[in-house]
């Protein structure tokens, strides 16, 4: 659990610190961005309890999460559904094609709202879904959950430039700025 934390919070900070850099906001009232990306960072892991609650709530898994939960064990259900990540693959925010439409959403936040909050959000969120498709490559050589729900099957080469692809767009996001 802490290290799957500080693996996104690593990631976080390195970007946040290079647009920081690039577009010279050094100045206090920047830091509303980086409570947007703390915000960003966050939020794609409630589809987990999104999942455990609602979407497979009579799932063994899901069960024994919401059991910690209840019991006041916050942390220990938490390190449970990091744990058990892998099981789930009906999740909302974890798929290929929710991603997509979460860059076009991310465009417009960026390009038309002016809200600093808004764009560390959006930025971080999409980090965090490309450094979770990144583990899943990584550790598990595959990422065919994230195309559960769409009639594609991709080849080790095509996953690498997927995450390419994804690389590419979070970083031109980011000069949109």
């Amino acid at each position: 659990m802490k290290k799957e934390v500080a693996t996104h919070f690593i990631f976080l900070a390195a970007l946040f610190l290079l647009v920081t850099i690039l577009k010279g906001w050094f100045d206090i009232r920047f830091i509303i961005f980086w409570l947007g990306g703390i915000i960003g960072t966050i939020l794609p892991d409630i589809d987990h309890l999104i999942y455990v609650y609602f979407v497979k709530p009579d799932a063994a898994d899901s069960q024994r999460a919401v059991n910690l939960i209840q019991g006041r064990s916050f942390f220990k259900g938490w390190k449970y559904l990091t744990e058990t990540r892998t099981t789930r693959t009906d999740l909302i925010f974890h798929t290929a094609h929710f991603q997509i439409l979460f860059v076009l959403f991310a465009i417009v936040v960026i390009t038309s709202s002016g809200s600093l909050l808004g764009a560390g959000l959006v930025l971080a969120f999409l980090l965090h879904l490309l450094v979770d498709q990144a583990i899943d490559f990584f550790e598990g050589g595959n990422f065919s959950a994230w195309f559960s729900k769409l009639p594609i099957e991709l080849d080790e080469e095509q996953r690498k430039w997927y995450l390419g692809v994804n690389l590419v767009v979070l970083l031109v996001i980011i000069l949109l700025m």
